[in-house]
């Protein structure tokens, strides 16, 4: 069988599974989305968002990329960001990196790989700025997952240093924006603790001046 016609079967399969076990669930899927998280993260096909966190179609609102990588000039991205803060309301935006990632180790490098160098730099822009503490390790492997925790740091505050994050915290909207590591050899999250959830946790020269609407508008 060709192998896109066993992907069909596959849909096919996984529905009825679903259908059997709650036979109004796509009803109520399609009625509205009303998922409380973002998750933005690698493209990697070994790190799927909704099965590592074992929740269901609705459940999550997803951007993903090569290296969950948050660009101010990306708008793919910040249209993510903005329609699931805005719109959808969600209520955590997680930036989840892993372990072992392909754009990070590619970022250390010096080869050529075509466009994707221009996307990587931004990597190498966080190694350059934690070049001390990444040259100390001997080690390789321990040197590229160091580097993979740096660059979801930096993305958190690259997603925090958004007007849309911050116009939402001037509104009085909850909303927090965490920093996780995934781990493709045991399946496990780490949090790298280092979650924003107010303006006042960003340096001063990113905090936005935000005009809230008056009360008659």
């Amino acid at each position: 069988m060709d192998s896109s016609r066993t992907l069909l079967e596959h849909n096919r399969q996984w529905a009825a599974r679903i259908k059997a076990d709650d036979p109004t669930f796509f009803e109520q899927l399609s009625a509205q989305q009303t998922p409380e998280y973002l998750w933005i993260g690698c493209s990697d096909s070994r790190v799927p968002a909704n099965q590592i966190l074992g929740m269901m179609p609705g459940e999550i609102f997803v951007h993903r990329n090569i290296a969950n990588v948050v660009i101010h000039t990306d708008l793919n991205c910040q249209s993510v960001i903005q329609y699931a803060i805005e719109v959808l309301k969600v209520k955590h935006v997680i930036v989840c990196g892993h372990y072992g990632c392909g754009g990070v180790m590619a970022a250390m490098g010096s080869s050529q790989f075509g466009l994707i160098d221009n996307w990587l730099r931004n990597i190498k822009d966080v190694y350059r700025r934690h070049a001390s503490e990444l040259d100390a390790l001997s080690d390789e492997a321990e040197r590229v997952n160091k580097l993979c925790e740096y660059n979801v740091l930096a993305q958190l505050e690259n997603v925090c240093h958004t007007t849309t994050i911050q116009n939402a915290w001037a509104r009085g909207q909850e909303l927090h924006v965490h920093g996780w590591i995934y781990s493709v050899r045991d399946g496990l999250i780490r949090d790298l603790r280092s979650t924003v959830s107010a303006p006042d946790q960003l340096a001063t020269v990113y905090q936005v001046e935000c005009e809230l609407p008056s009360p008659d508008a």
